[in-house]
């Protein structure tokens, strides 16, 4: 069986485990290897609405694209966050891509504490306005603002490999997209 190429878009371990879970679970009868590869998302740091968040994540294809050709798919992990209600909310955008074809998802949404919230809107990142509010080092590269929340119920894998299997549905259903 030929091993498929998935060129993932970020180096953090956590998206890079849930592009390949997400892969798997969809395509179980498939071997998937990745290449992870740092590259810019064009947009800020830290998007702060739904807009430049799914921007960041085609933008993170694109470019992966750009330096590594041949892949069988592109993945963009883009998390992001948008003020609603009054409150701060936070979710990823997911684009995957393949010669032909583009899907793209939303993962679960859930809204952040005041505290980090509030720097959130100072400017700061939100893994690090997380680190600093819950005491934890470099929390979104292991469980992630929901897995702190969560107290580990559900991390950042689990949330991004769920958009993941979602982005993958028209890769899925041939014919229909």
């Amino acid at each position: 069986m030929q091993v498929k190429k998935v060129v993932v878009a970020s180096t953090n371990p956590v998206k890079v485990k849930a592009a390949l879970a997400g892969l798997q679970r969809m395509f179980p009868d498939e071997i998937f290897e990745a290449e992870p590869i740092s590259v810019p998302s064009g947009v800020a740091d830290q998007p702060m609405t739904d807009e430049e968040t799914l921007q960041g994540a085609y933008n993170r294809v694109k470019n992966a694209r750009a330096a590594i050709a041949g892949a069988d798919f592109y993945i963009g992990l883009e998390g992001g966050v948008a003020p609603m209600l009054g409150e701060l909310a936070t979710f990823a955008w997911i684009v995957v891509c393949s010669e032909n074809k583009t899907g793209k998802a939303r993962s679960g949404t859930f809204f952040l504490p005041k505290q980090v919230t509030e720097l959130v809107a100072q400017g700061v990142e939100l893994g690090t306005a997380n680190d600093q509010i819950f005491s934890q080092v470099n929390s979104k590269q292991k469980g992630g603002a929901v897995g702190i929340l969560t107290d580990g119920v559900l991390d950042r894998k689990e949330l991004y490999e769920q958009a993941v299997l979602l982005a993958l549905v028209p890769f899925k259903t041939q014919g229909l997209y």
